[in-house]
């Protein structure tokens, strides 16, 4: 368990630290906030989580609403965090982002408005890290056709249109690590044909009278095949039917070993744009703490248990697709950084659920930085690790104790940030070396973002209707 602590011995040196460095509109507090977690944890945090059996009939809980996933028999191609590179995935995920900007061949056009039903119902599975399918995402385990043909999927709040790898592959489909999804044993499956709606804002592009689709991503990767209908199963007791995605028989890049994508963004194809009628168009999630351990992916909205902070959901022109908040400030410790907000605001913050880290103006980083420094003292200090520059080594340490992360919002909003959203541990031969989970972007950069790293342990609200986004700590 992570707890919040004040050490003692550093109460005075900060308090004065405060008082001389900064004027008293700075000095949030008298004494930082720390907190701690013991190195125990954080070791026995690196080991594999077990992985699924698709195979193996899924039962829902007591509740009817939550999928209990099974252990599975194979091993999995679970990675070290080294192997593969942080920076590498964020610069084409970064290269996505700036790509839906200009240009999409999907046009994410929003859909029309939908009226809720008075009592929305919901459907919560669990998710998971994705290493054991070779990827840094996350990743859920839904059910396409009827019966049910298990797939493991990213979720992806940055796209719109799910997909899943289909036989036959008549062009080419990477390995994955379940059978490829078959029309054939489906009785509910259906092509959208071409010169519907549908089409028309997939692109318009057709095989026959098969509607197609193809979807590009920032590093180079791409699929497509058939615009497809099909029932998308949640739970046992909750169901979608007519849930339009594509039907990949050429999938071209690195998508590691799972089985496609769950859009969740803000376009006509997304999940919750299609099923706002029937679950209200809300959903949320919350990215599990450990790799040992399962969050949570709710479609529809359920009663929030925890304190709850709200912010507004920002739109932007540009990015049409994307979730924006208006960050304005960072409190470190008690202390709030000393920047304008307009440090934040000129370019505006994306919060993503396929980022790892969390990118900030470089003027806002070098304060956090030198901050963080400051409160770890004492510390021994490591090498940098790729792009993450501020590390310690922990080795000896019977626990771990860190200044305290907050995010402010221009509405009041904060975001208080775990343990794990603050220092990550990216390095699984070296489990005692951690690092601060920030990088500075470059002068020019043309977004802020936060990250999967900090939304960890976090239920995330996304209350599309409200346009407002919320957040639980310490939720899973």
């Amino acid at each position: 368990m992570v707890s919040t602590q004040r050490r003692p011995s550093e109460h005075c040196l900060l308090a004065v630290f405060v008082l001389l460095l900064s004027g008293s509109s700075l000095a949030a507090s008298p004494a930082a906030r720390y907190l701690s977690v013991s190195l125990d944890r954080v070791i026995s945090s690196k080991a594999q989580l077990n992985c699924y059996d698709p195979d193996t009939t899924i039962p829902a809980a007591s509740s009817g609403n939550r999928l209990a996933i099974h252990p599975a028999c194979s091993g999995g191609s679970e990675k070290a965090w080294r192997q593969r590179d942080i920076l590498v995935h964020d610069n084409a995920r970064l290269s996505t982002v700036l790509q839906r900007s200009t240009s999409s061949v999907i046009t994410p056009v929003s859909p029309a408005p939908a009226s809720a039903p008075a009592e929305a119902p919901s459907a919560t599975i669990p998710d998971r890290p994705g290493t054991y399918l070779d990827t840094l995402e996350f990743v859920v385990i839904v059910g396409f056709g009827t019966p049910a043909q298990s797939s493991a999927i990213i979720f992806d709040t940055g796209s719109d249109v799910s997909w899943i790898q289909c036989q036959p592959c008549t062009g080419h489909c990477y390995q994955q690590h379940d059978p490829l999804f078959d029309p054939s044993k489906s009785s509910t499956y259906s092509v959208v044909p071409c010169g519907t709606p549908a089409c028309s804002v997939a692109g318009g592009k057709c095989n026959g009278t098969t509607c197609l689709y193809t979807v590009h991503y920032g590093d180079g990767s791409s699929t497509s095949g058939a615009l497809s209908q099909e029932t998308l199963t949640f739970t046992s007791s909750r169901t979608f039917s007519g849930f339009t995605f594509g039907c990949g028989t050429t999938n071209l890049g690195d998508f590691g070993e799972v089985d496609g994508l769950l859009g969740l963004g803000r376009g006509h194809f997304s999940l919750p744009s299609q099923t706002t009628s029937s679950f209200g168009g809300s959903f949320s999630y919350c990215l599990p703490s450990f790799n040992t351990t399962p969050g949570y992916l709710t479609i529809g909205s359920t009663p929030v248990t925890g304190k709850v902070q709200y912010t507004a959901m920002i739109k932007k022109p540009a990015y049409p697709s994307f979730y924006f908040v208006e960050l304005v400030s960072i409190n470190i410790g008690g202390y709030v950084l000393p920047v304008p907000p307009t440090v934040f605001t000129s370019t505006g913050t994306l919060l993503d659920s396929g980022t790892i880290l969390t990118y900030i103006p470089m003027k806002a980083y070098t304060l956090l930085r030198d901050r963080f420094k400051f409160t770890m003292k004492g510390n021994k200090p490591a090498p940098a690790f790729d792009i993450l520059d501020t590390c310690y080594d922990f080795s000896g340490q019977s626990a771990i104790f860190i200044p305290a992360v907050s995010l402010i919002f221009s509405d009041g909003g904060v975001f208080d940030l775990n343990f794990y959203g603050i220092l990550i541990f990216p390095d699984d031969t070296q489990p005692a070396i951690g690092c601060l989970a920030f990088v500075g972007n470059p002068e020019g950069a043309p977004l802020s973002i936060i990250g999967n790293t900090q939304q960890r342990s976090t239920e995330v609200i996304y209350d599309v209707g409200a346009e407002r986004i919320g957040f639980v700590p310490f939720s899973c």
